[in-house]
């Protein structure tokens, strides 16, 4: 399979989708012309509707990626969003909140059809949300279920959970818990299940069975039972397969 997993879109100070383009343009090289984006996280870009949200969501990364030689046209437009899949040449799944993403996936009954396109070699890149939609669950996402989806279940292109935005830090003054320990509730009932903390500005990319930690920080792992780690660029991951 052939997967870019981005951790975020924007750093601070940075223009939108600025860190990873060219990681984009080395995943992508001259494989593919169109990419085919599904914008459904993208809910609160409009003051009007979700679906202007997505035309605004549409118009955001088109900029980027016209800017590095692809077109992209989104799936809200189309009029069969199976069909869709089916004949796109590489997949963009955009950021926001997870929870409306994959109500979407299921709702237009598109989750299985991206992962039959993936494991014939199809391109997909995902950021944020994008990212947890690759994993089996959306369980170990950072954002409010703002809608109940028929599943938690996503696509299941990588055997492991990601938390996306992850974050050492407990603020002062924060009575709450913190990330890893969001984390280890979920791996309290989900004890077979490796969690990958990718940081900002970090990304997983994949080929050829082989998955790479890319980008500018280290990640952390955690399992059930055991002290959480970090795993540096460079260093092997497949233990996570």
């Amino acid at each position: 399979m052939n997967l870019l997993l981005i951790s975020n879109s924007t750093m601070v100070g940075e223009s939108y989708l600025g860190w990873p383009q060219n990681y984009i343009k080395d995943f992508l090289k001259d494989k593919v012309k169109r990419v085919l984006f599904i914008p459904y996280a993208g809910v609160n870009l409009s003051n009007s509707s979700i679906e202007e949200s997505w035309n605004i969501y549409e118009e955001k990364v088109a900029a980027v990626y016209k800017k590095l030689g692809y077109e992209i046209y989104s799936i809200h437009h189309e009029s069969d969003a199976v069909k869709a899949v089916r004949n796109a040449e590489a997949i963009a799944v955009g950021g926001g909140n997870t929870f409306y993403l994959n109500y979407m996936m299921h709702k237009e009954n598109i989750i299985t059809e991206i992962k039959a396109k993936v494991e014939t070699g199809m391109h997909y890149m995902g950021w944020s949300a994008g990212s947890n939609a690759a994993c089996p669950t959306i369980k170990t996402t950072n954002d409010m279920p703002i809608i109940e989806p028929d599943s938690f279940n996503a696509i299941g292109l990588i055997p492991f959970q990601i938390n996306p935005h992850y974050l050492d830090a407990h603020p002062d003054g924060h009575g709450g818990e913190t990330r890893q320990q969001r984390i280890e509730e979920f791996l309290a009932v989900n004890r077979n299940t490796f969690v990958v903390g990718l940081r900002e500005a970090s990304l997983l990319e994949m080929h050829d069975n082989k998955i790479e930690l890319k980008g500018k920080h280290p990640l952390r792992i955690f399992k059930y039972g055991q002290k959480p780690y970090e795993i540096n660029i460079g260093e092997s991951l497949d233990f996570l397969f």
